[in-house]
């Protein structure tokens, strides 16, 4: 397991080189200029001379490369044209959001789309199947800012005072102050190092840190911020996952193991889930994986529908204002996660099916 292990992170290194240098190609090849997009149209040519030389932008293409993969193998991932700030800070302000996001639309798509899945196999041709593939073909057909702006009209706006009523924007109701957990344990963290950095991210985890300092009324109003964004980007994955989980399912409840665990007179549950699910999970698994990954790319359509400042919102914002280095920045770090999921799923493989192991 472990030579498997280092295998794989070994054969990811060059795929997380080429994705730096195309990044960093695309990035200056998309018209426009930096300076101008920052300081504004009237920004004189003197003005925008010394901008480019401050930033290092008068360098050629080849020696900025160079610099940047540097200072990234040192642990520097630069300082933000716009915002003048390290990027290492801005991903600790704005990947928290997007994980928090990912991970509820995630939980949304497998809770529903797996039981959807099986159902529509077990009853297949019925109207219970029938009925699931066309709400599956519906979920994969709607744009996201559609169903978006929707759902933040039907649960904000018509059932406004209704208990059903949802928040359209925002992480935390006006008002609503969390303070994060490791003052309220007065823990000593510092200002600075991996430990203040560990701590400062989960404590943006809006439910987390409310759960670990016990506020329940705050992690309910952070979960029900959560519920439309999540429905919004995750209906399409729970709509694939659903059509995945019918695809396997058939397969698998046709094998002869199956027909043998019936003969058995095993109940009709412990065939369907214990011996054909388990069976069914890797093309699940892998999908899951992915999905997560995109989710974590930022979904930058749901993000500004819902006021939401998440990695998406922040590689808009950056690639519209040509700021190269948080753009460069966060596709590495989206990198990184894609490559340690799928490391992950890799993993997930053997023990879900023991024959991988033998390969």
């Amino acid at each position: 397991m472990t030579t498997f292990i280092l295998r794989r992170i070994l054969t990811s290194v060059p795929v997380l080189i080429g994705i730096l240098f195309v990044t960093f190609a695309i990035a200056r090849l998309i018209p426009g200029d930096p300076c101008r997009s920052i300081l504004g149209e009237k920004a004189t040519d003197a003005v925008c001379d010394q901008f480019i030389i401050r930033h290092g932008l008068d360098k050629p293409i080849p020696e900025q490369f160079v610099i940047y993969v540097t200072e990234i193998l040192h642990g520097d991932l630069g300082t933000s044209i716009k915002y003048g700030k390290p990027v290492s800070t801005l991903i600790l302000e704005r990947l928290p959001t997007t994980l928090e996001l990912s991970i509820a639309a995630m939980m949304f798509s497998v809770i529903v789309g797996i039981p959807l899945g099986i159902i529509s196999a077990v009853r297949h041709n019925s109207a219970a199947d029938v009925s699931t593939m066309v709400v599956a073909n519906v979920g994969v057909s709607m744009p996201v800012f559609w169903l978006g702006l929707m759902l933040a009209y039907i649960f904000a706006i018509l059932l406004k005072g209704t208990p059903l009523q949802l928040p359209p924007s925002g992480r935390l109701s006006p008002g609503v102050i969390i303070d994060p957990f490791y003052e309220v344990w007065g823990l000593s963290v510092g200002d600075s190092g991996f430990k203040y950095t560990l701590f400062y991210f989960l404590s943006q985890l809006n439910v987390l840190n409310s759960l670990l300092i016990w506020r329940p009324d705050v992690t309910l109003d952070a979960i029900k911020h959560l519920i439309l964004p999540a429905i919004a980007v995750g209906t399409i994955p729970l709509a694939i996952i659903a059509r995945m989980t019918r695809s396997s399912m058939l397969d698998v409840l046709g094998q002869d193991y199956i027909r043998a665990a019936r003969a058995k007179g095993l109940p009709r549950s412990m065939v369907v889930l214990k011996h054909g699910l388990r069976n069914a999970l890797l093309p699940l698994v892998t999908i899951i994986g992915l999905s997560l990954g995109i989710f974590l790319g930022g979904a930058v359509l749901t993000e500004t529908i819902f006021g939401l400042s998440g990695v998406g919102r922040a590689m808009y914002d950056a690639i519209t204002a040509r700021d190269y280095v948080v753009v460069q920045s966060f596709v590495v770090v989206i990198a990184v996660f894609f490559v340690i999921l799928n490391l992950v799923v890799d993993i997930s493989y053997t023990f879900l099916d023991p024959r991988v192991r033998l390969d």
